[in-house]
């Protein structure tokens, strides 16, 4: 869809790793649909994934005791934010659609990429307060997608495997993250175990997520609701 703008958030250390194929892929798929692609390589940007004081460049409104939530807040209407936040922040404004790259740690998104959520998708910039949440969110008419890898296979993500059903490890991501803060959520493209596939499962795992980003505005968003994830 040309004139569409997406921003990948990207977490890898090693750019010619398969998170990083899948990377470039996406960049390469989308750009020739005429859309506008920003990056935001963490690891490259060494991104602070601390949320801190420092992170209010201007005096505190609170400064008796700190909290980095009512700070953030008063900092995000002032235009008195870290640098880095700010920018991450303006990417996600001019974007339709928010892809997010990662290996799965720990049923969980890396260190670096959850301090990039819990500093840029904070207090002022996205209403936190209930109820103004979910579908009623600040960025309620952006699209968002979690691509991302695994270290066991897909059996063992399975409702009778050793891991459990992998909505399992969704549902803090996809309904408690980006859901609440008003994203419109697309289903999860799930790379599973491809440092034990081989070369030639490694190249359909690329080919498929090429394929399906060439119909990705196509898609309709998931209901992101307890029922999807753990069933009636």
């Amino acid at each position: 869809m040309a004139g569409k703008k997406v921003l990948i958030v990207y977490a890898h250390q090693e750019p010619w790793s398969f998170n990083g194929s899948l990377k470039n892929v996406a960049v390469e798929e989308l750009t020739r649909q005429g859309c506008q692609v920003t990056v935001s390589d963490l690891y490259a940007m060494d991104f602070e994934p601390r949320a801190t004081r420092r992170d209010i460049t201007g005096a505190l409104s609170y400064p008796k005791r700190f909290s980095y939530a009512v700070e953030a807040y008063e900092a995000c209407r002032k235009g008195s934010l870290a640098r880095d936040i700010m920018d991450e922040q303006r990417k996600v404004q001019e974007a339709d659609l928010v892809i997010f790259q990662f290996p799965l740690y720990w049923f969980s998104v890396p260190a670096i990429l959850k301090g990039w959520m819990d500093r840029v998708l904070c207090q002022g910039f996205c209403p936190i307060d209930l109820p103004k949440c979910y579908e009623s969110g600040f960025i309620k008419d952006k699209l968002s997608l979690l691509s991302l890898t695994t270290g066991g296979t897909a059996e063992m993500y399975s409702k009778t495997g050793v891991s459990g059903d992998f909505r399992y490890f969704l549902w803090p991501l996809q309904h408690g993250a980006l859901h609440f803060c008003g994203f419109k959520v697309l289903s999860d493209q799930i790379s599973f175990a491809p440092e034990s596939a081989s070369e030639e499962e490694r190249k359909k795992m690329v080919a498929s997520w090429a394929q399906r980003l060439k119909s990705i505005w196509k898609e309709e968003p998931i209901n992101c609701t307890s029922p999807w994830y753990f069933g009636e």
